[in-house]
């Protein structure tokens, strides 16, 4: 099958509303928005606290953060493996090739990006917001929200950068996973495999799936940012 019959084909797929390929499409969103949810507010915290507190260690810990993020997924995948398999730590929780556990794989991926972007847009944050909340009067909780919200479109792209990192991954998702048809084979599992039996067609359907999702995340942030400059 040719490039132009195989984008045909994958056209209609989309079209049809193709049961396989919408189930698929919806274990990678349910997936990847639950991993998403969770890491939010603990990426967004961690980062807050590494740019407003002082304590030992601190900077090697930052660069251990920043490290992390180039770690292959791949190799978040193995040690999760390692700790879900039966011999593992965790092993009675009989979690390994679940959603689950893709879930905790994605939510691993995301911290290091939400924690590094984080600290960063804190650290450039002007620093009168702290210093006139403070002067007012204003309690811990309201100083940070006050310096959240004055950073809030660094955190918008934090949570892009993170969207995009773990909605795309493929590497901890298939080894935790398992690619297990209708449970837990996601976007780019299904489109590695597809892709390795010649089923072209589905694997562009769900490339292209990917990349409007991928796309409207970022429109969507271009766009609110815009209004709220407005």
């Amino acid at each position: 099958m040719g490039l132009l019959d195989a984008t045909h084909a994958a056209l209609r797929l989309l079209l049809s509303g193709d049961a396989e390929l919408w189930t698929i499409v919806g274990v990678s969103l349910s997936v990847t928005l639950r991993a998403m949810l969770v890491a939010m507010p603990v990426g967004i915290g961690c980062g807050y606290l590494l740019a407003t507190l002082r304590f030992p260690g601190r900077r090697a810990l930052i660069v251990v953060i920043q490290g992390l993020l180039a770690s292959p997924t791949v190799v978040v995948g193995l040690l999760l493996y390692l700790l879900l398999s039966r011999q593992g730590v965790f092993g009675q929780l009989h979690l390994l090739f679940t959603q689950t556990a893709m879930v905790i794989g994605q939510v691993l991926i995301a911290l290091p990006v939400l924690i590094a972007f984080s600290l960063s847009a804190i650290q450039g944050a002007d620093p009168r917001a702290r210093e006139t909340a403070v002067a007012l009067g204003a309690s811990g909780a309201r100083v940070a929200w006050t310096l959240l919200v004055e950073v809030r479109f660094a955190l918008m792209a934090a949570v892009c950068n993170a969207f995009g990192r773990v909605v795309s991954e493929i590497g901890c998702s298939l080894m935790v996973g398992g690619n297990i048809a209708g449970v837990t084979r996601n976007i780019p599992t299904a489109i590695a495999l597809e892709t390795s039996k010649g089923d072209f067609a589905q694997g562009i359907a769900l490339g292209i799936v990917l990349l409007v999702v991928a796309l409207g995340v970022n429109f969507s942030f271009a766009f609110f940012q815009g209004e709220s400059r407005r």
